[in-house]
């Protein structure tokens, strides 16, 4: 009955139930009923003292305030280190104006270390009272938490402070944020850390929004190994408040706050990166905290290219060209430039129109990252990169035409790249590739077209591009391979291919692959594919006395029943 206190709910129903029966004294007549059994429990048992606390708390109640004092004094007399009634003579001498006493009271409880067993005790009390006992536990926490040194005098005080905090939680009746905030920084500093989460989480189930809790716990997972869920507390602080989170961080040791900030940085690329590989565009929260992000990067080190880049790439996603334009002035200040901020000036100059200079600052990402450059040309619109790749490909040609076909290189894989869709680029860089005798990554873009394109491509096309194929394959010294792509070829257009091989490798030279390839055939009874090599060869140079006595050799030997033709 005591513990129905005017702002709980059984409170507030009690006065809904006095203001109908016209009665104003129902609280005030519990009380003195409470007191009236508490005396007769005593006058029969004269050493019951929850009897004596159980008529203090009435008294106190009835306003009696004087005679509650006395009475608990007694109580003290016979208990003197009862947290029970040192904490009631505390409260009592706080709403008296004794803060001295109280102080010197709380001390008591505090050194007892039976805190917990107050909760109920404090029930009974108002909340104005509570409240007097809330604030002066914390501003005493916080003195001590002040004056903390360092090693295990600091850990001493913290647990002091801890148990002044714990009692400020139990008189708010657990809704004291501030004090299970600083309760929370103290476990952490002791190394309880699921503790401090636990007060943390505390917080938070209560205020969501809260940007100290959010931050103080982002540091207990850092410091248990949760880095993701740490780097998800801090984003979320800082769409809330930005200003706060900064000295959070930087609070940290060297090594923390570079978790925290790599955590960042890779976040939000990976981010963007996925907006953009599944076009999905960014939400107005996504956006929100990749702003808010960088920015904070920023505060935390404004010398960090890699932070304005990221923040550079965040308004070119968004659209806000102007404003990536200003953040990238101040990556390009650096010495020496890097591949990363010129490529994000070569997207603007697109944007811009520029493409000739545009395709000079993108080229320089093709052999460095190109992931990077990936990122950057889903940014473009699709006629964006058509363009660009144009530009590309022309550079690349004039070097070409120059005798520089390892600088020609990087044009051709930018122009491959950004329009993934051109088989003529593929082609291009696969001529540039043979160039500089890299047959293998040359023979990979012919057979990307041979794969991807084959149905869309005219006979004569097609023809040339295994007439390449089989050049490559010969300079690899795979005859055989060579041989199957010549025949191919000569299927596809007999007279274009003829042509193209007459030139290279020759028509001696071709004449003799196909030659020593149906030998091997017929030695291993293929005769079919022996036969086609005859017959291709035979198209190459009609004369070829070696490629006509193989035909005869392979219509000799063939068993019978077997068509050659």
């Amino acid at each position: 009955m005591l513990q129905r206190r005017p702002g709980s709910a059984g409170a507030q129903a009690r006065r809904r139930k006095a203001s109908e029966t016209g009665s104003h004294e129902v609280q005030e007549g519990d009380a003195q009923g409470v007191y009236q059994l508490a005396v007769l429990l005593m006058e029969l048992d004269t050493e019951d003292e929850d009897s004596r606390l159980l008529a203090a708390d009435a008294l106190y109640r009835l306003g009696r305030l004087d005679d509650a004092h006395k009475a608990l004094l007694v109580a003290l007399s016979r208990r003197p280190q009862a947290a029970p009634v040192l904490a009631r003579l505390a409260l009592l001498q706080l709403r008296r104006g004794f803060f001295y006493d109280a102080n010197q009271l709380v001390k008591k409880v505090v050194r007892s270390g039976d805190t917990a067993c107050l909760q109920s005790t404090l029930d009974v009390f108002c909340d104005e009272d509570r409240q007097l006992l809330q604030s002066h536990c914390h501003t005493r926490a916080l003195a001590i938490l002040r004056t903390r040194p360092g090693g295990d005098d600091g850990g001493a005080q913290a647990r002091e402070a801890i148990a002044y905090l714990s009692l400020a939680i139990f008189a708010a009746g657990g809704q004291a944020s501030e004090s299970l905030l600083a309760r929370a920084r103290c476990y952490g500093f002791l190394g309880q850390k699921k503790t401090a989460m636990f007060d943390f989480n505390a917080v938070l189930r209560g205020e969501p929004g809260n940007v100290p809790a959010l931050c103080g716990r982002a540091l207990v997972h850092l410091a248990l190994g949760q880095q993701k869920e740490a780097v998800d507390d801090i984003i979320s602080a800082l769409k809330l408040d930005t200003g706060a989170v900064v000295p959070e961080i930087r609070s940290l040791k060297p090594e923390a706050q570079s978790l925290i900030t790599q955590g960042l940085y890779t976040r939000c690329r990976d981010l963007l990166s996925q907006r953009l590989d599944t076009e999905v565009p960014l939400s107005d929260e996504d956006t929100q905290g990749l702003l808010a992000t960088g920015q904070t990067l920023i505060k935390l080190d404004a010398q960090q290219p890699d932070w304005h880049i990221l923040l550079t790439d965040v308004h070119m996603a968004i659209g806000s060209y102007e404003d990536a334009d200003a953040h990238l002035q101040k990556a390009l200040s650096s010495t020496p430039l890097s591949a990363a901020a010129q490529g994000r000036l070569g997207l603007l100059r697109v944007k811009k129109g520029d493409l000739l200079t545009a395709v000079q600052d993108l080229q320089g990402l093709v052999g460095k990252d190109s992931r990077d450059l990936g990122f950057l040309l889903h940014l473009l619109e699709a006629s964006e990169r058509q363009s660009l790749a144009q530009a590309a490909a022309q550079e690349a040609s004039t070097l070409l035409d120059v005798g520089l076909p390892a600088q020609a290189l990087d044009f051709c894989s930018l122009a491959v790249l950004a329009d993934e869709g051109s088989a003529q680029h593929r082609r291009a860089r696969a001529a540039c590739l043979a160039v500089l005798r890299e047959f293998r990554r040359a023979l990979e873009d012919l057979d990307f077209i041979l794969q991807k394109h084959a149905g869309a491509v005219d006979p004569p096309t097609l023809a040339e591009d295994f007439c390449c194929r089989g050049r490559l394959l010969l300079s690899l010294g795979d005859e055989a391979g060579a041989a199957g792509a010549f025949a191919r070829a000569l299927e596809l257009a007999p007279a274009p291919a003829l042509s193209s091989l007459r030139a290279r490798p020759g028509q001696a030279p071709t004449a003799r692959v196909f030659q020593h390839h149906g030998q091997r055939c017929l030695e291993a009874r293929r005769h079919a594919e022996a036969w086609t090599a005859a017959q291709s060869g035979l198209l190459v140079d009609p004369e070829h006395g070696g490629l006509k006595r193989l035909k005869g050799r392979v219509r000799r030997e063939a068993s019978s029943g077997c068509r050659l033709h």
